[in-house]
């Protein structure tokens, strides 16, 4: 029986670039985790890929099999999808980490969702800004020392 979870994914940065950050609430059947990390300066578009990349590497700290990712970026879930091309060129780092990251996972899938149904992610990502939260010891990403 695979290991199951559903993630709910946002990014903030107050500026565009600004203070950004990341948050992410992970439901397995028998916990739920909310992960949190401060960015520095950067763009929305990276906190978005970070909080994707923050939750497929905690899948695999917790030995997840089969990942199920919302989120209210549609821009990251069509590129992640293939549907839009990646045309920014630092975010490319990112977009090859959370693929590689995605295709080592037996299953996994991500869909869009408005706004409203991913307020808890929201305010993860807002926390981590406002405690500048650092990240978990596991998650290593892109450009990040």
């Amino acid at each position: 029986m695979s290991r199951r979870a559903r993630a709910w994914i946002d990014g903030a940065s107050r500026g565009n670039p600004g203070d950004a950050a990341f948050g992410v609430l992970l439901e397995t059947d028998s916990e739920t985790l909310e992960i949190g990390g401060y960015l520095g300066r950067a763009t929305n578009n990276v906190a978005e890929y970070s909080g994707l990349i923050a939750a497929l590497a905690a899948a695999k700290h917790l030995g997840i099999e089969d990942l199920a990712v919302a989120s209210d970026s549609e821009l990251l879930v069509r590129q992640i999808q293939g549907r839009y091309r990646v045309k920014a060129p630092h975010l490319l780092p990112y977009y090859n980490d959370a693929l590689r990251r995605a295709k080592a996972l037996p299953r996994f899938t991500i869909r869009h969702v408005m706004r409203g149904e991913n307020s808890r992610a929201d305010g993860l990502a807002n926390r981590a800004i406002d405690a500048r939260e650092p990240l978990p010891e596991w998650l290593e990403l892109p450009g990040v020392a």
